[in-house]
């Protein structure tokens, strides 16, 4: 282990240009733009990095590409403040701060500003979301609570994918990757109309490969993906229109137990956003936003949901002084008809809910460098009635690069139709295994936060935060039969997270990040819960990474990068350490060849599941083609 940490080293110092490629630089953003860069998930208003006082981490648009990251949650693992497992061939378990399991119904994730958590389970289809990455502008994500502003389910953390303005992706692109275990073609189109304007269009499609089991056995979960959009841009004076949509097809090899196939899981769905927003002078802005999203998925052995969402936002920004005050409200309505698979059902088979919100966040300057932050979020659902969501946050500017700063927060996880209506096995069964509880209510959690960031000098940039997290009414359950889910989980998380980013010389940079995490929760007096905290999710204690980018001339890149993860607890996962290796060379500048390696010291490894069916990822190899014009 220590030979292949001294090789990151000595990889990067040997690979530094000599005095030929000296002016060579790279193409990401230098620490200091970086550092200034407008960000808006923290405030939902436009500030610089350096001034957010949250744990936040920014994943660009060339660490994406440098990354040789083919889908989204393969970008997510460049966050340090993740946990980023792969279940199988498509399906990942994502998480921030512990409670990772296959449905991660404790974090939000916002594509462009819609929510694409699903509401029947208040957790996200990976293997339904995805973007076309050489579009994304940056991805922002936060570990820790965001529910004053971003509402319920921001409680652990909040991932923001922000993709690019149509005017800036104007021109053709084209990408063709080949692996040992995927393929994928990309294109993309845009161009302006009228003197304001600007469009694109764009269509992937995707081919995973299979996966296998320790013995060797064939999982079964191989995967085809395809997907095509379209985004439209224009302004007029002070007024700025986006209008942008996708539809997309996926479907899986056939599922088989035993001698029965059971059929394939076919996904589907599509979504249409509209947004309208207008500077008023003076650091004043409104914004109007709507979305319709519709998903279904037809799972043979668990359930058959079809969800259909409409959503409406309004926010507005006062002008900038002594009182930076943010306000706005939104209606959300979903409708979901969930028929019976061979394991689950719900019911009723059919509900529609609807949540409403209003929220205000003030930040108040105390002083020259210091500012205080109140905010609070009213958020009315149809099982619970109101959730109140407050929140409050100082920030010390002790010198114009250093923060220091200090956030006590409340979030909850509202209940979702997996909580109340869930039924296992399905109707007209009139025994059931497990049933969802009438009387679940909010899991709740009180988060005390402590964070530094600073720029050390224009080569230096760390952040590190505290945090811990007090929680109550958390999911539980009783022993089967006729159990019904229930509220008798309490405890705490404790933990730091911590990254850094080295300009070691101009054409070499270093990155590296750290997470540790302690849980201490315990069922309550009076459950008869067999199963306990385990089933809530399956965290590793640590977890580290680092990150090697070498420019070695004006055309050729080569990028290493190592990940660490603990030993999961249970069901019991061998901690591992994951290379990857990308070397790219531009012989034109409108073509890139990359090659890419992923897990290249070992054969394979497994990252999340049951030892007995569980997947493993296995060592591959990837060639990427990039065209631009």
């Amino acid at each position: 282990m220590v030979f292949r940490l001294v090789a990151i080293c000595a990889l990067g110092g040997a690979l530094i240009p000599g005095a030929g490629a000296a002016e060579a630089a790279l193409t990401e953003l230098s620490l200091e733009e970086l550092g200034n860069l407008q960000i808006v998930s923290v405030s939902r208003r436009g500030e610089r990095l350096n001034d957010a006082a949250a744990a936040i981490y920014v994943i660009t648009a060339d660490a994406i590409r440098r990354s040789g990251a083919t889908s989204l949650p393969q970008a997510l693992r460049l966050a340090p403040n993740l946990q980023v497992a792969q279940v199988n061939a498509s399906q990942y378990a994502i998480s921030a701060r512990g409670f990772n399991n296959a449905i991660g119904n404790k974090l939000l994730v916002l594509v462009d500003g819609r929510t694409v958590y699903t509401p029947f389970f208040s957790g996200v289809f990976w293997d339904q979301q995805d973007v076309l990455l050489p579009d994304v502008e940056r991805i922002e994500v936060i570990s820790g609570p965001g529910a004053t502003l971003w509402g319920s389910n921001a409680v652990n953390g909040v991932i923001n994918v922000i993709t690019r303005r149509a005017s800036d992706t104007r021109g053709a692109l084209a990408e063709a990757s080949v692996g040992t275990d995927r393929r994928q073609l990309a294109a993309r189109y845009g161009a302006s109309f009228g003197e304001h304007g600007a469009f694109r269009v764009y269509g992937k499609r995707s081919q995973l490969d299979a996966t296998e089991k320790a013995s060797g056995a064939a999982v079964l979960d191989g995967w085809n993906f395809g997907q095509a959009g379209v985004r439209a841009d224009w302004s007029d004076g002070g007024d700025e229109f986006t209008l942008q949509g996708d539809v997309y097809r996926g479907r899986s090899d056939p599922q088989v137990l035993g001698s029965t196939n059971f059929g394939r899981v076919d996904v589907s769905g599509g979504n249409l956003l509209a947004r309208w927003a207008r500077q008023l002078g003076d650091g004043a802005s409104v914004r109007l936003q709507a979305y319709h999203d519709t998903t279904k998925r037809d799972d043979p052995l668990l359930y058959r949901p079809e969800v259909r969402v409409t959503d409406v936002d309004f926010q507005h920004a006062l002008p900038d002084g002594p009182h930076k005050l943010v306000w706005g409200g939104g209606y959300r309505r979903a409708r979901d008809d969930v028929g019976a698979g061979v394991f689950f059902g719900f019911v009723p088979a059919s509900r529609t809910q609807s949540w409403e919100n209003l929220f205000v966040q003030d930040e108040i300057a105390l002083g020259p460098a210091l500012n205080l932050t109140l905010g609070a979020k009213l958020e009315r659902n149809d099982y619970t009635g109101t959730e109140k969501l407050p929140s409050a946050r100082l920030a010390w500017k002790a010198t114009p690069e250093r923060l220091l700063w200090t956030a006590l927060s409340r979030a909850v996880r509202a209940p979702a139709r997996l909580d109340r209506d869930i039924r296992l096995p399905p109707p007209p069964s009139p025994v059931y295994i497990i049933a969802g509880g009438p009387d679940f209510v909010s899991e709740v959690a009180n988060v005390f936060e402590l964070g530094w960031r600073e720029q050390v000098d224009p080569g230096l940039t760390v952040s590190v935060t505290a945090f811990h997290s007090r929680w109550d009414r958390l999911r539980s359950g009783q022993p089967p039969p006729n159990a019904l889910v229930q509220n008798m989980i309490d405890g705490t998380t404790k933990g730091i997270e911590a990254w850094a980013t080295w300009q070691a010389m101009p054409a070499w940079r270093l990155s590296a990040g750290l997470t540790l995490l302690r849980e201490h929760l315990q069922i309550k007096a009076g459950s008869t819960d067999p199963v306990g905290p385990r089933a809530l999710g399956n965290d590793p204690r640590q977890q580290w990474s680092l990150r090697s980018g070498v420019d070695l001339s004006a055309t050729q890149q080569v990028d290493l990068t190592v990940r660490h993860v603990g030993a999961l607890p249970d069901p019991a996962v061998p901690a591992y350490t994951a290379w990857g290796l990308r070397y790219s060379w531009r012989p034109r500048d409108d073509l890139t060849l990359a090659l890419v390696g992923e897990n290249l010291f070992e054969p394979d490894h497994a990252e999340f599941g049951n030892p007995t069916d569980r997947s493993m990822i296995d060592r591959s190899l990837l060639l990427q083609l990039t065209w631009s014009y």
